[in-house]
């Protein structure tokens, strides 16, 4: 069973997007280099997510945790869906990718697997 894991923000501008989500909503950032970085609620409730220059997925974007990519994307295809891109590596252990729902909205999937 698939669950929340978090969001993602494209901007144009880091540093004024950390500064509005800061300002108007309270959350921390943390820069991962200077086109990207978490956003997280102080308090430690809810869902943290990530800003990150705008790309290829223009628009914000909610990320699930699954047990296997492969097999998820397999699930939506059958049901109308379409993977977006590669399954592409974060760390050593996990993964992540874009699919297209039935509805045609972007979302991310995200898995860990076992070292080889």
């Amino acid at each position: 069973m698939a669950k929340m894991e978090h969001f993602e923000i494209p901007v144009d501008d880091i540093d004024r997007a950390q500064a509005f989500y800061k300002d108007v909503l309270g959350f921390d950032y943390t820069p991962w280099g200077e086109e990207m970085g978490t956003i997280t609620q102080p308090d430690g409730e809810g869902a943290n997510g990530d800003l990150h220059v705008r790309d290829v997925v223009p628009h914000p974007t909610v990320v699930f945790t699954v047990d296997r990519i492969e097999d998820t994307v397999a699930l939506a295809v059958a049901a109308g869906g379409e993977q977006v891109g590669e399954i592409q590596p974060l760390t050593e252990r996990s993964r992540w990718v874009y699919l297209r729902d039935s509805e045609g909205n972007v979302i991310g999937l995200y898995d860990e697997v076992s070292p080889d």
